[in-house]
């Protein structure tokens, strides 16, 4: 696959991509408080909403970890990767969906910054999995 002009190793482009994924998902699972500063919103009044905002965050970073996985054990054991990717692009689709559905809502910088970030993971999922064929 050409990126900029440039070959790139496409197993290794979705490795990489795969521990991105467990990555982030490790620390919205293991330290929620500090992966929601980066999500848009205001900080939760009550310590109900605290608990309900940590478990929303667990629960994306558990997604993330599990589509990880997916990824790196389709590729161990010479299985499809695309539809993990693709379903780890749905998923980053359904990020931005969230965010455009509340976007009124919530501070301009932060949701214009994490709808990016979807939008972008999403797009480059595209074309790695169109990648792999």
């Amino acid at each position: 696959m050409r990126v900029a002009g440039r070959e790139i190793d496409v197993d290794a482009t979705v490795k990489a991509v795969a521990f991105g994924r467990i990555g982030l998902g490790v620390g919205y699972t293991l330290t929620p408080a500090l992966a929601l500063r980066a999500w848009p919103g205001r900080p939760a009044a009550t310590a109900g909403d605290r608990a309900m905002l940590r478990m929303m965050a667990r629960s994306t970073g558990g997604r993330d970890i599990g589509l990880g996985l997916g990824v790196l054990f389709a590729q161990k054991h010479n299985a499809p990767v695309r539809g993990w990717l693709e379903a780890a692009m749905l998923a980053d689709v359904a990020d931005a969906v969230a965010i455009l559905i509340a976007f009124k809502h919530l501070p301009r910088v932060k949701a214009v910054l994490m709808l990016g970030a979807a939008l972008g993971t999403a797009a480059a999922g595209q074309r790695l999995a169109r990648a792999v064929g």
